[in-house]
């Protein structure tokens, strides 16, 4: 099987290249940029994607601008796979809760999946919650502030490596449409996923909470962003934290 991955080198791209690739599949890595495994295109001009998708007949779409960028890039590629007219499945993966949250980068993944059910493509959608490596990248972010900014609304996050063996086997199953969401094994309130950061971390910021738009609050106290329980996901997110904070203590917090 011959396997083009977008997004191939970022948090869910590379563990799911690394599994396709330990399972014997030929894999490309759709890049902007030459490098090893990369072949070159543009998902934002359409430049070089018919070149990419010679010889491909899966397609795993896991690229993302964060914005409304998202639908013309899902556009572009899928026009690209039907003028080779040889790719026989695509897969996507969209966020839990795209439908119904009043959020602008939900919507735009929402009208990327409505692209691919159209495109005439065989397609599997899956959609997932919010990776631990996010919740990582938000503190991250803050690493230089006196105090860490935090959300007072539950999550339930999922390890990015747990999604791509989730990937995996989707593409061993073929095209199989719209298939169950995931989520992680816990819903948590995010402000106790800060104190199991600082915890894992030796940090002992204060923590203060910023005011989302009135209707994005509701929908996510209501947990239109979580998925039903027990979650797909197997570590917690101070499992998670344990392992990623401590190495990182004295570089990411001095």
């Amino acid at each position: 099987m011959t396997i083009l991955v977008t997004g191939g080198s970022g948090t869910l791209g590379a563990p799911t290249v690394e599994l396709l690739r330990a399972a014997g599949d030929e894999v490309r890595i759709l890049s902007r940029k030459p490098g090893p495994d990369h072949v070159v295109g543009d998902l934002n001009t359409g430049d070089g994607l018919t070149a990419a998708l010679e010889g491909v007949d899966t397609v795993l779409h896991l690229a993302t601008s964060t914005g409304a960028k998202d639908v013309a890039q899902s556009q572009r590629l899928v026009d690209a796979c039907n003028a080779t007219g040889r790719v026989t499945h695509l897969l996507f993966i969209s966020i839990v809760g795209v439908d119904t949250v009043p959020y602008s980068y939900y919507r735009a993944k929402f009208e990327s999946e409505k692209v691919i059910e159209r495109s005439g493509i065989p397609f599997t959608i899956l959609r997932a919650t919010q990776f631990h490596e996010f919740i990582e990248l938000f503190l991250h972010l803050q690493r230089k502030l006196p105090v860490i900014f935090g959300l007072n609304v539950p999550d339930q996050p999922i390890a990015a490596g747990e999604v791509a063996r989730r990937l995996v086997e989707l593409v061993d199953a073929g095209a199989s449409g719209r298939v169950a969401d995931i989520g992680g094994p816990e819903q948590l309130q995010l402000r106790d996923a800060i104190d199991s950061w600082q915890l894992a971390a030796g940090t002992r910021k204060p923590v203060w909470t910023l005011h989302l738009p009135l209707k994005l609050l509701k929908a996510m106290r209501a947990g239109q962003h979580m998925t039903a329980m027990p979650g797909y996901g197997k570590q917690t997110f101070a499992q998670f934290a344990a392992l990623k904070a401590g190495k990182r203590r004295a570089p990411w917090y001095e």
